[in-house]
């Protein structure tokens, strides 16, 4: 039970408790129920010796009579089960049910009171008995009285009982279990509730636990929303501190690259080469960082934006560049589409991806949205070369970087896949019916 679930842990619990309890009970009650039998029995026994104590006398050579006999016709059938004798060390008087047999030879008993007891019968049954030593109103002499009952009839009551009572607590655990399933279901529930309020937590650190919890899962509350506040104070430092380290290294960068066009212009064209390359691959280390420290603003701004305006805009921009000019744009957006995305991190996704289409477009860019159910998706695709699907596929399922995809398509789809992961988005390459690359952006809402 170590690792089991909290529900269950209580489930458990709950059904151990109720079975120790009801067990407990049944033998409790069980015994209750044999002692107010035998207390029963012991009081009719004592009912019909002191009937035989109203005429009781001995004769002339001490034997013991009486006058008067119980009036239960259980002591006049032999066998019965149901017997009375009368001793002294002269002889005896018993009951026709003991047919002349005697029920244990004579035995201590107290002058005052009766004491109970058991003991073996004289046909192999086993007696309840009460006995007591009385005096005579004759001669004074002690009369052992003894009057026993075969209990097998209070054993099968008992055990009749005993299965009677255990079916009943069966049916009351069963009730009880349903119960006790019911409050945990009801206990646990502000717990359900906490769980799916968490769930914005894990898309973004900027969000907290709000709303009424009882009091037992306060403190809680209040430790997850203080521990979303390091999180969040650290994701801007290290966001910053990006950006600045990004920044810094722009000027010397600069700086080489005016050493570049001077080795250049005085005829050192290979060191020009290599300090452009180096320049290229520093300022791709550079993108690519920033656009990591992009992803994690993203995701701290789990925001819904329109799709159209955004890709208007896009394009508007792009359709001004001198790729862009050549390039017959189409767009094929319902103006209601949602993504859940903010509007400059999709600018951002899409900015790249209609920069990479129209690279390599020959003539034709075209992006369209698609809404089924609570998927939301955008696609980018061109009539260039494209990418071919094992290639696509390969890239994607080995969890390389993009930018080893194929040529042409490197760096910025390789930020892009970034950028969707932020904000819980998935991207997919595959063959554009204008015969390029197609781009496919998938969210659903409310992941």
């Amino acid at each position: 039970m170590k690792y089991a679930t909290l529900r269950l842990r209580l489930l458990i619990t709950a059904a151990l408790a109720i079975f120790i309890a009801l067990s407990v009970a049944w033998v409790c009650l069980d015994w209750l129920f044999v002692r107010h039998i035998e207390r029963r029995e012991i009081r009719n026994m004592i009912w019909a010796a002191e009937n035989l104590l109203e005429g009781l006398e001995t004769d002339a050579d001490g034997v013991p009579v009486t006058n008067t006999l119980p009036p239960d016709w259980r002591f006049t059938r032999p066998q019965s089960g149901l017997y009375y004798e009368l001793l002294t060390d002269k002889g005896s008087f018993r009951s026709p049910s003991l047919a002349g047999k005697s029920f244990g030879p004579m035995a201590a008993a107290p002058v005052t009171g009766w004491q109970h007891a058991e003991t073996g019968g004289p046909y192999g049954e086993r007696l309840l008995y009460v006995a007591r030593r009385v005096p005579t109103l004759d001669s004074g002499r002690l009369v052992l009285v003894r009057v026993g009952k075969d209990d097998r009839d209070m054993r099968t009551a008992a055990a009749e009982f005993s299965w009677e009572l255990a079916l009943s607590l069966l049916v009351l655990g069963i009730v009880l279990s349903s119960a006790a399933y019911v409050q945990v279901q009801l206990g646990l529930r502000p717990l359900d509730v906490l769980r799916k309020r968490l769930e914005p937590l894990a898309r973004s650190p900027s969000a907290r636990l709000e709303g009424e919890f009882p009091r037992e899962v306060q403190p809680l509350t209040e430790a997850i929303n203080a521990l979303a506040d390091v999180r969040e104070a650290d994701l801007l430092r290290v966001r910053k501190r990006a950006a600045d380290l990004a920044h810094s290294l722009k000027t010397p960068l600069a700086v080489l690259a005016a050493q570049s066009r001077r080795a250049r212009t005085a005829g050192a064209v290979e060191a020009a080469d290599g300090l452009d390359r180096a320049i290229a691959a520093v300022k791709t280390a550079i993108d690519a960082e920033l656009a990591r420290s992009r992803a994690a603003a993203l995701s701290t701004a789990p925001d819904e934006s329109h799709a159209l305006p955004v890709v208007e805009a896009v394009i508007g921009v792009i359709e001004r560049t001198e790729q862009g000019e050549s390039i017959v744009f189409e767009v094929r957006i319902e103006p209601d589409q949602v993504v859940p995305v903010a509007a400059d991190g999709l600018a951002e996704m899409l900015g790249a991806l209609i920069e990479n289409a129209t690279r390599h477009a020959r003539r034709q860019v075209r992006v369209s949205g698609e809404v089924g159910g609570q998927i939301g998706l955008l696609f980018v695709e061109d009539d260039g070369p494209g990418m071919d699907d094992p290639s696509a596929k390969l890239a994607l399922i080995r969890g390389q970087r993009l930018d080893e995809a194929g040529p042409g398509h490197g760096l910025g789809l390789s930020i892009v896949q970034d950028l969707v992961s932020a904000t819980h988005g998935e991207l997919k390459l595959g063959r554009s019916d204008l015969g390029g690359l197609s781009v496919e952006l998938c969210w659903r809402h409310g992941s």
